[in-house]
């Protein structure tokens, strides 16, 4: 085992210096760049204007710009030497290399403070929604996955199918507008808070209201980004659970009189929900960074989704790279806990033996 996590961690760094190299070199042929968004900041145009540039304008090179014009050469070049955008494409790349290895992320271009603290500043609106949408996905999903298995094919499975795949049809952010009609004081009731994460006054309330406070400002984002997360888990839970109770060592137990709720806890859970652990990695990074976007910006929540989009709109380039660097790190480390997890519930598994 420990050979193994060996292998899958060194095969990381590759891994993230491909994903940083596809990203950067798109970036250099994509239109507009931090010299553009700052000289229309200047001009009092706007900053999103500056995507009609060509992509050798986005490479830095002195002089190609045309929003420049009527600002002396010197200062043009003085702000490409800021943002790092003098120097070689090829010897930029290897610095933020080197830097990343370092967790050395700098400053954002804008907005004068770290990358770091930039992102920590945002993640705990984004753990929030992450963590508490993934849990309930789980708590709800995976036990109502088990019940249609085992009553496959009756009005229960039937009607709850068709009310999943409704859920499932209506996106996220059109589901959080009508929590909010419903709700939070649009045409009904204002039981929930409109905007934010906590209350105002959340730092003077004493540990019990702190926690009740925060769960009721979470409530209604979670249930928006967690609606259409139901159907995949589920069915996925269905079908994983539906082929190992077709199999033949659970027709013989049956056979042989094992009751029902021993087969279902000590053979068919354990092995079904292998495939459920399979798609862990790939929902909790989907729910934790990309789905929240739309979500974070009806709840008026400030969290890493936002700060992402705002990024990449106004070219904050430092912001950017940092984020997926960050993103990416964390979603190959959950992919190896999740291959770890597959040994714990079934220790026949010997990742030894496998190659990576």
């Amino acid at each position: 085992m420990a050979a193994y996590i060996a292998r899958r961690l060194l095969l990381m760094i590759p891994t993230l210096v491909g994903i940083l190299l596809v990203t950067f070199t798109l970036v250099q042929f994509a239109p507009g760049g931090p010299v553009e968004t700052m000289i229309a900041r200047i001009q009092g145009m706007d900053p999103g204007a500056t995507a009609t540039f060509s992509g050798a304008q986005a490479s830095g090179e002195a002089g190609a710009y045309r929003g420049s014009e009527g600002l002396p050469e010197d200062y043009v070049k003085e702000l490409q030497a800021m943002f790092g955008l003098d120097r070689p494409v090829h010897e930029r790349f290897l610095l933020m290399l080197w830097n990343y290895a370092r967790f050395d992320f700098g400053e954002s271009y804008f907005r004068d403070v770290s990358v770091l603290s930039l992102i920590a500043e945002k993640l705990p609106v984004s753990i929030s929604l992450g963590l508490w949408t993934t849990l309930l996905s789980y708590l709800v999903s995976i036990p109502l996955g088990i019940r249609k298995a085992v009553r496959d094919g009756t009005p229960f499975d039937v009607w709850t199918s068709a009310a999943i795949i409704v859920g499932y049809a209506i996106p996220g952010f059109l589901f959080a507008v009508l929590l909010i009609l419903l709700f939070a004081g649009g045409s009904f009731v204002a039981l929930f808070p409109l905007r934010g994460l906590v209350s105002d006054g959340w730092a003077g309330m004493n540990p019990v209201m702190q926690v009740l406070d925060y769960l009721w400002h979470i409530t209604l984002p979670v249930l928006a980004m967690a609606v259409s997360g139901f159907a995949t888990l589920t069915f996925l839970t269905k079908n994983a659970f539906l082929d190992e109770i077709r199999k033949q060592y659970v027709i013989t137990a049956r056979a042989k009189g094992v009751p029902e709720g021993r087969i279902l806890r000590g053979h068919v859970f354990r092995n079904a929900m292998l495939i459920v652990i399979a798609g862990f990695p790939a929902a909790f990074v989907s729910i934790f960074f990309t789905g929240s976007l739309l979500i974070e910006t009806i709840f008026s929540l400030d969290g890493l989704g936002l700060l992402a989009f705002e990024s990449i709109v106004n070219r904050d380039y430092a912001v950017v790279f940092a984020s997926l660097f960050i993103f990416s790190l964390i979603g190959l480390v959950i992919a190896l806990v999740s291959d770890l997890t597959y040994a714990f519930v079934d220790p026949r598994i010997d990742f030894d033996s496998r190659e990576v």
